[in-house]
This record gives C-alpha cells, sequence and structure tokens, in this order.
C-alpha cells in the first residue's frame, strides 16, 4: 500500500470485478461495494456489484420494520464504502477504512468467489489462521476435507 492508501488488486480479483458489473464494459473501471462492518469485523469485504445486489434483494426480502432488516440494511448499507477500481488497477482505501483494521503497509488478499477480503497480514495470520488450525485440529488426521463437497449444490 503507498502513502495515499492504494492497494494494487490481484489480476485475477479485477476480472471477476468486471464479470461481476453489469455496466462494466472494456476500458472501465469496474465498480465494487467494500463493506467494513462493525467494530468486530477485522477485514474489509468487497463485493461485486451483482454481489452486493444479491444480498440486497435478500435483505428486502426481509419483513419491512424488523429488527433483522434494519441491523442488515446498517452492516450493508450504513457501513459500506462504495467505490471503483482505478485506472492502473487500484483501489484507494479511505483513511477511515485503513484505520479500522489497522492496515499501513501491507495488505493481505483472499478470495471468497464473488467476494474478496483485505486485511492486515499479521490479523490474518494472529484471527483466521489460528481458528483453521484450531478447527483441522480437532479433526480425526485421516480427515479429507472434500467429504464436506460431497453433495453440495443438490449433486
Amino acid at each position: 500500500m503507498d502513502t495515499k492508501g492504494r492497494v494494487s488488486i490481484p489480476a485475477s480479483f479485477r476480472r471477476v470485478l468486471e464479470a461481476g458489473d453489469p455496466n462494466w464494459q472494456s476500458g472501465d473501471q469496474p465498480e465494487l461495494v467494500i463493506v467494513y462492518g462493525d467494530h468486530r469485523r477485522k477485514f474489509l469485504e468487497c463485493y461485486t456489484m451483482e454481489a452486493i445486489d444479491e444480498v440486497d434483494a435478500k435483505i428486502d426480502a426481509l419483513p419491512r420494520g424488523s429488527m433483522e432488516r434494519k441491523m442488515l440494511q446498517r452492516m450493508f448499507h450504513g457501513q459500506s464504502f462504495p467505490t471503483a477500481v482505478d485506472e492502473t488497477g487500484r483501489l484507494v482505501l479511505p483513511a477511515k477504512l485503513r484505520k479500522k483494521i489497522d492496515l499501513d503497509k501491507e495488505a493481505f488478499f483472499i478470495a471468497a468467489g464473488d467476494t474478496f477480503q483485505i486485511w492486515k497480514p499479521e490479523t490474518y495470520e494472529t484471527e483466521e489462521l489460528a481458528a483453521a488450525e484450531e478447527w483441522l485440529d480437532e479433526l480425526p488426521g485421516d480427515f479429507d476435507p472434500m467429504a464436506y463437497l460431497d453433495g453440495a449444490g443438490g449433486a
């Protein structure tokens, strides 16, 4: 990350953003929405336009006036930042977002389908990797993680 808060987005992630932006055309910069969430969230989650539209449709399907709808609207609308990739393939992260996750020099990106997360590398290692290792330690030594995919997607 440079001093202006710009981070280079991996090219494969940019292709996902382009594919997930119905208004994108060759030569344009794809749009996205960064959801930063409340004080407990230690990463930024970047949604393609189609992914955030899908979330919005699910929120809109909840009963009007319900606490669930109000809270999800707050999380996905009130704690988010619409933006676009710049012409050099970078994302400008405002100071407020950098400060929220204590991002200073380096950013760690992790893909999650039509979203991706941006973490401070040290936080990712202490939070996410530790949780994954703890989960794996509880499984038998001969466990095959592909077993979770058996029957996934209605197959």
